[in-house]
């Protein structure tokens, strides 16, 4: 069985993909920002401009067996899923991002060390780190896809039904995610794998506590940015590793995987949150029933709404946490929104190029405005069962504070730095005294000036009846005030959330924020003030 909260499909494609690059064309540099909190492993720089033979040392350290048992067995594989969210430094995830990139600069036994830890299982020996197969491999393919097994040995799936299960999954994955959904097909990788199709490999990985991973591996001509891929999967998905049925296990990691292959052949150098996130939330549009991806609810915005949206957190899951930022998105305007957002995000046949949260505030600005989403968002995971069909199932995120207001002590006033892509909530209640149709609370917001996109949004929640979500309209200056219902037979609580909406940075810093950018709007400061009134 896993390891409870172990990121399981980090995908050595999402590993390598993000390859410091950033996802999209650079906004012009304007201003030194201040760093975020500096918490350990949460997108801080890590200065990948080493030398390639440097890099690639990195990477031998990070993949090559170093443990015992199942895991020294599948080195390359596990390591390249696991090690990620486990260290310090970004582990693999990091070193492969920086092999791909250094791979141009590597000759002779270095550039034949760096190909084999990029190398299909079907390479066999020439993969010292142990991902290749042992004996011959057989195939079997459907009209998309190719699954390639080997018959004994650690890796051998239990028996041909299972294989064809894989290639029946495989299938309809891509039936799913490229007919109904309507992405790019993944490009093709020519005769690699014995053919055209897209091909998947079974290998024992259960055994490291991994599920299965994609990598990008060739660039298309003229397209540098996209690139063909493969994927491996876990042999048999054993409920003995992997706690459920193995049915469902196969069926959220093919949808998440898949994903990757699609996503690279948009642009695989794309920001490693957004990839991560988009390919969890896809799990939830193929395999709703199975709910895998609720567990990393506990962490992410919803665990700790003062986190950055956009953070790869390296000693974390919130990358796979957020999920949730695309399932608000795609419940209240289609799932269609987020293929919207790929596509503006996307290279290649005119697509625009835009580096993550850039394509995703350009998409929202023609809907409902950019700021007035993630706050509503922001402000959503503060009551979920409100805000998403399955809300129920959710944690809440938490207060920042709470407060009872009464006739004799009205008021209450914080003050709060808020990072970019981040949020603090406060909830007050009406106590003694506040009885009757004429008393209300104004809610004041002092916040930062405009151009860093403050927002704040007011949830009344009445004894009987629906939520009602207010905006608190800002000025220039980030000043704005509102008057709510506060009468205690009729009001329950009121919840103030302040947003900093800001999507401004300096990109291509060699951070793990959106363009490889540090934000140049953390730690703006909001003020907060509440008073009981009379009318």
């Amino acid at each position: 069985m896993r390891t409870p909260m172990l990121p399981r499909r980090i995908a050595v494609g999402l590993a390598a993909l993000a390859l410091a690059g950033t996802g999209g064309a650079v906004a012009p540099d304007i201003a030194q920002a201040t760093t975020s909190r500096g918490a350990p492993g949460v997108a801080q720089a890590h200065g990948t401009a080493q030398g390639a033979s440097a890099v690639l040392r990195r990477a031998v350290a990070a993949l090559a067996p170093q443990h015992t048992g199942v895991a020294a067995r599948h080195g390359s594989a596990a390591h390249r899923e696991s090690a990620a969210p486990h260290s310090e430094d970004g582990g693999a995830t990091l070193a492969l991002r920086d092999l791909f990139l250094a791979r141009a600069g590597l000759t002779g036994r270095e550039a034949q060390q760096a190909d084999a830890l990029l190398a299909r299982p079907t390479d066999g020996l020439r993969d010292p780190y142990g991902d290749g197969y042992l004996l011959p491999s057989q195939s079997t393919c459907g009209p998309n896809v190719c699954v390639h097994s080997v018959r004994l040995g650690p890796d051998a799936p239990p028996n041909s039904a299972w294989v064809r299960t894989t290639l029946s999954v495989m299938e309809k994955v891509w039936t799913h995610h490229i007919r109904k959904l309507g992405y790019r097909r993944p490009p093709t990788d020519g005769s690699r794998g014995g053919g055209p199709k897209f091909d998947v490999y079974l290998k024992e990985l259960g055994g490291a506590g991994v599920y299965g991973y994609c990598a990008p591996e060739r660039r298309m001509a003229n397209q540098p940015r996209r690139a063909s891929s493969f994927c491996v999967l876990d042999d048999d998905f054993a409920r003995s590793q992997f706690g459920r049925d193995p049915i469902d296990s196969l069926r959220v990691t093919a949808a998440h995987e898949f994903f990757h292959a699609v996503q690279f052949g948009y642009d695989f150098r794309e920001d490693r949150w957004f990839l991560e996130n988009t390919a969890t939330w896809m799990e939830e549009r193929y395999a709703d029933d199975v709910n895998d991806n609720r567990q990393y609810l506990r962490q992410g915005q919803i665990a700790d709404p003062g986190q950055s949206l956009d953070v790869f957190d390296t000693a974390g899951v919130a990358q796979y946490s957020n999920w949730i930022f695309w399932e608000f998105l795609s419940e209240r305007y289609g799932v269609g929104i987020v293929k919207r957002v790929i596509e503006r995000a996307g290279t290649g046949q005119g697509l625009p190029n835009d580096y993550s949260i850039q394509a995703a505030r350009r998409v929202l600005e023609r809907l409902d405005g950019w700021a007035q989403t993630f706050a509503d968002y922001s402000a959503g995971n503060t009551v979920p069962a409100s805000s998403y069909r399955e809300g129920r199932f959710f944690p809440a995120a938490p207060l920042r504070g709470k407060a009872v207001l009464t006739a004799r002590k009205p008021t209450y006033g914080r003050a709060e730095r808020i990072d970019h892509l981040a949020s603090r909530s406060f909830k007050v209640r009406p106590g003694a005294g506040l009885r009757g149709d004429r008393w209300r609370l104004r809610v004041a917001v002092d916040g930062p000036s405009r151009v860093s996109t403050p927002a704040a949004v007011v949830l009344v929640r009445p004894r009987n009846g629906r939520l009602q979500r207010i905006p608190v309209r800002l000025d220039r200056r980030g000043d704005g005030s509102v008057i709510v219902p506060f009468d205690g037979r009729r009001i329950a609580t009121v919840t103030v959330t302040l947003v900093n909406a800001s999507t401004r940075y300096r990109c291509g810093r060699d951070t793990l924020f959106s363009c490889t950018g540090v934000p140049r709007d953390d730690g703006k400061l909001f003020r907060l003030g509440l008073k009981a009134v009379r009318r």
